[in-house]
């Protein structure tokens, strides 16, 4: 053998076993990488975990709304029952719903509804 074969030969066979000392190391973050990137991303990934959390927060506070909602009408529907009648709830329910009021008052609406014609002051015809 010359000697530039044998040196071709020795820097080969070099090669070979330092890809063979760096291949494990290597294969070991590929997979690493592999798995803390779907850790990450994906419909059960961190990311995806930190937006259910949020949207479980929203609905619990709509579920306390809701609750603090019901209870006001719950106290409202007691109020109005033969035993405990509340005289100025009686009275305001019943200007709502018929329309009526003093002649001296201001009516201001602010959630405009169907009012009935006699009401609006205009003439059914």
């Amino acid at each position: 053998m010359s000697g530039g074969k044998k040196a071709a030969v020795g820097i080969v066979h070099e090669l070979r076993v330092r890809a063979g000392q760096i291949t494990g190391p290597v294969v070991g973050m590929t997979i690493v990488v592999y798995f803390a990137y779907h850790a990450m991303q994906g419909d059960r990934g961190l990311i995806a975990l930190g937006a259910l959390r949020q949207d479980v927060d929203q609905l619990q506070a709509q579920v306390l709304d809701a609750r603090a909602e019901r209870m006001d009408m719950e106290r409202r529907v007691y109020a109005l029952r033969s035993e405990s009648l509340d005289p100025d709830l009686l009275e305001e329910r019943a200007r709502h719903m018929l329309g009526y009021g003093y002649g001296d008052e201001v009516v201001v609406i602010t959630h405009p509804q169907r009012i009935p014609l006699a009401i609006a002051g205009v003439n059914a015809q």
